[in-house]
């Protein structure tokens, strides 16, 4: 079980960070938003296979709403992720990340992170000037580079890149600050496929990331993830093996959507 709970807290971070980050980072700069609308929700499950058999752990939301911050109008983006209450006998997690994105620029303001796992609790507060290029958090004063994004801002910025510009094998770089560090990452473009996931069969834009070797997670390019092949670019599915066993998260519902969902061939 402490290898499960583990598992579910990477997923999680990993779905934040990576899934949805897909451009190149000269595309980070002067985007319009054209691909979601206040008021959108996802919703997805994390399932975890160890005996040939996927169970359900826990689940992960994001939320758009427009608001006013400093002055400024801003998207106030959430994603949120919890453990099943059977679960939360073992290892209870409340994870909550929170980004405040200018609709000019589609660059993020403030970034915070409200955690609990278990027994540990992690707080950080980022604010960004995206023009002296530096991070303030809880913690301290850190130099950024230029067009910086968080974990949650990247989802939504991400989104609005043109796919058809790429082709199959292309990496696609993009920078990103968390935990008071700047990571430079990539992922590979893989092409466009079907797949049929716990929702339904879609048409989907497919692509490996680069993973960091750690503790639950291979190194390499050994995780697929996969969006929606339409407009909205939402993510559907992420697959990936673990030290112990695999792991899938699937889209579940949504809300708000901007486009209609064209990429949906059936549901399940």
């Amino acid at each position: 079980m402490k290898n499960f709970t583990k598992l579910f807290y990477c997923l999680l971070v990993f779905v934040l960070i990576t899934s949805f980050s897909f451009a190149q980072k000269g595309d980070f700069c002067g985007v319009k938003n054209s691909a979601f609308l206040p008021g959108e929700k996802i919703v997805m499950k994390v399932y975890y296979n160890a005996m040939g058999a996927y169970i359900g752990a826990g689940e992960a939301s994001f939320t758009t709403a427009l608001e006013r911050f400093n002055g400024k109008s801003v998207y106030h983006c959430v994603g949120e992720g919890k453990t099943y209450s059977f679960f939360d006998n073992f290892f209870k997690v409340r994870d909550r990340y929170e980004s405040y994105i200018d609709t000019a620029t589609m660059s993020p303001i403030k970034f915070i992170r409200n955690v609990e796992e278990g027994k540990i609790k992690i707080y950080n507060n980022v604010t960004f000037n995206q023009i002296s290029n530096t991070a303030v958090s809880t913690k301290g004063v850190f130099k950024i580079s230029d067009c910086m994004q968080d974990v949650v801002s990247a989802m939504y910025y991400a989104r609005n890149i043109n796919w058809n510009k790429y082709k199959a094998g292309d990496k696609i770089p993009f920078d990103m600050f968390l935990d008071d560090e700047v990571f430079h990452l990539y992922i590979r473009y893989m092409g466009k496929e079907k797949i049929k996931t716990q929702y339904g069969r879609f048409n989907a834009i497919k692509f490996k990331p680069l993973l960091v070797k750690g503790t639950m997670f291979e190194g390499g390019e050994k995780m697929t993830a996969w969006v929606s092949d339409d407009p909205n670019h939402i993510i559907l599915r992420v697959e990936s093996p673990i030290s112990v066993g695999s792991v899938k998260i699937d889209m579940m519902g949504y809300a708000g959507l901007r486009y209609p969902l064209t990429s949906l061939v059936s549901v399940r």
